[in-house]
């Protein structure tokens, strides 16, 4: 479906969309379905969608899909040690490598948002029904007000997921099947094979439902043309609207880059909530007036960890998936008014790939039998959105002559006293399902950052308007992670898609 854009850049489309991640490629969507021309420019390329992206080497130890770097700071001032952090870029956005995990934000979540749950909750669940999300209504203990049943139900738990489900109902929890994104049942895509390289690899057979899949759903009636191998330098502003996109074009064949513009009557800014305050910043679009001096700031990434129990048996020989099951007992107490988070079951990656990230003597003590006796939670807690905490440029350029993101971050003691609590109650899982000994290994990743671009009612708070639109710029909207208000405690993924539907529909409607 890679189509060139017309000579003047624009290919006299309607829209351009930055980015092809959940936020885009959900906005595109609407778009097209409205009947709109939309054009999506994506830095990264396809995914190869071959043997190599089921392994876990290829993947995660020598990030096959590496792009740029994002240089991280976590102390505190520029004295704080920065180290420098792969991202992968590729058509579908960090859903191409997600977990497909596809809960929804508590109503509670939204007391910082300037829209209710009630206003997202119908876009929820148009957008459970394009992700193809299995399910059990009802069965979450603190699930927020459904308007109708998932499309699909919620496959049996496979042996590793039995066991993590029986110790939390021993311990009086109430564990539930998770909701996924991933094709269980439906004969008329690829189905899941259920097979252990899923949370963090391109699918092979495309049986995950991400972002890329649905841009080629979109395209079926020739209206979307998606550009990859394009990375956004800025927008060029005259007035109150954004006249072009200025961006450089990297050659398949590697040839030297080229300088291009695009231009369209709308602009729908989905590069993640790294990417898109950087291409802001780029533009100048951080000004003080209309709440732009917030733009980058506000970052949250959750506060999360893995819990690892080591078992006196190999805890899945027959490599089965089995990111099956979810906690959420103790969601809504919020002493502080944050969301305590929640506990799913997660895989076991393969054991050069704990190798080589456990680090220091851990390393010599995790040999391939030792590993295969490893089960692990997730533990994902709300962080708290502080200022400080920012995307911010460098000065120095990256290989395409754009100039370097750096992030700053901290988390602050009550993050971190979430995440102790939800931990102690991973721990007290594993050890009912029959673990020796439980360790905690932090996640330092932002595949769950939002909130750099937030929505506010007031101009000062955020520089976007409730409906998605920048302050000051009449036909700039941002759809992805980093309009969010809050981080709440899960994963972000259904609430970007169903927001983008939501700005894109409207903005669909009034045009």
């Amino acid at each position: 479906m890679d189509r060139s854009p017309g000579t003047d850049g624009s290919g006299g489309c309607d829209a351009v969309v930055i980015g092809s991640g959940l936020g885009g490629a959900f906005a595109a969507h609407a778009l097209v379905e409205a009947g709109a021309r939309v054009l999506v420019l994506e830095r990264g390329r396809w995914a190869h969608r071959d043997l190599d992206d089921w392994n876990p080497r290829r993947i995660l130890i020598e990030s096959r899909y590496r792009g740029s770097s994002l240089r991280v700071r976590q102390g505190a001032g520029r004295e704080a040690s920065a180290e420098e952090l792969p991202v992968n870029e590729v058509v579908g956005g960090k859903s191409v490598f997600y977990g497909a995990a596809a809960l929804r934000f508590r109503p509670a979540d939204f007391d910082r948002w300037p829209i209710s749950y009630a206003d997202l909750e119908p876009w929820y669940g148009e957008a459970e029904r394009l992700l193809g999300v299995h399910g059990t209504a009802g069965a979450d203990p603190v699930e927020p007000p459904r308007s109708g049943p998932y499309p699909y139900a919620s496959p049996p738990f496979s042996a590793p997921a039995e066991r993590i489900h029986a110790a939390g109902k021993r311990l009086g929890l109430r564990p539930f099947p998770l909701p996924l994104a991933i094709n269980f049942t439906n004969d008329a895509a690829p189905r899941c094979v259920r097979c252990d390289t899923c949370d963090g690899f391109p699918c092979r057979l495309e049986a995950k439902n991400d972002a890329a899949g649905l841009l080629r759903a979109a395209d079926a009636g020739g209206r979307l043309t998606v550009a990859p191998g394009v990375a956004v330098r800025r927008l060029r502003v005259e007035g109150d609207r954004v006249a072009g996109v200025e961006g450089v074009v990297a050659d398949a064949g590697g040839g030297a880059p080229r300088e291009e513009r695009w231009a369209a009557p709308l602009v729908v800014l989905a590069a993640g909530a790294i990417g898109t305050p950087a291409i802001l910043l780029r533009s100048g679009l951080d000004r003080p007036e209309g709440g732009r001096s917030v733009v980058g700031r506000f970052l949250m990434r959750h506060c999360n960890a893995v819990t690892a129990g080591l078992f006196p048996f190999p805890t899945n020989p027959e490599r089965v998936f089995h990111k099956q099951v979810c906690f959420t007992d103790g969601y809504e107490d919020r002493p502080d008014g944050f969301a305590a988070g929640v506990v799913q079951d997660i895989y076991t990656p393969a054991p050069e790939v704990v190798r080589h990230f456990a680090g220091g003597a851990a390393r010599l003590l995790l040999p391939g039998p030792v590993v295969a006796r490893l089960q692990s939670l997730i533990c994902i807690t709300e962080d708290e959105a502080r200022a400080e905490n920012r995307v911010t440029l460098t000065g120095e350029s990256d290989e395409r002559g754009m100039e370097r993101v750096e992030v700053r971050h901290r988390y602050r003691e009550g993050d971190r006293e979430r995440l102790a609590s939800l931990t102690r109650r991973a721990r007290r899982i594993l050890r009912a399902a029959g673990a020796l000994a439980t360790r905690v290994w932090p996640i330092r990743s932002f595949s769950h950052a939002v909130g750099t671009v937030r929505m506010a009612a007031s101009p000062a708070d955020g520089p976007l308007d409730p409906a998605g639109r920048f302050r000051g710029v009449e036909n700039l909207y941002v759809t992805d992670g980093s309009a969010f208000s809050s981080s709440a405690g899960v994963n972000p993924s259904l609430t970007i898609a169903a927001n983008a539907l939501r700005i894109a529909s409207a903005i669909a409607g009034r045009r």
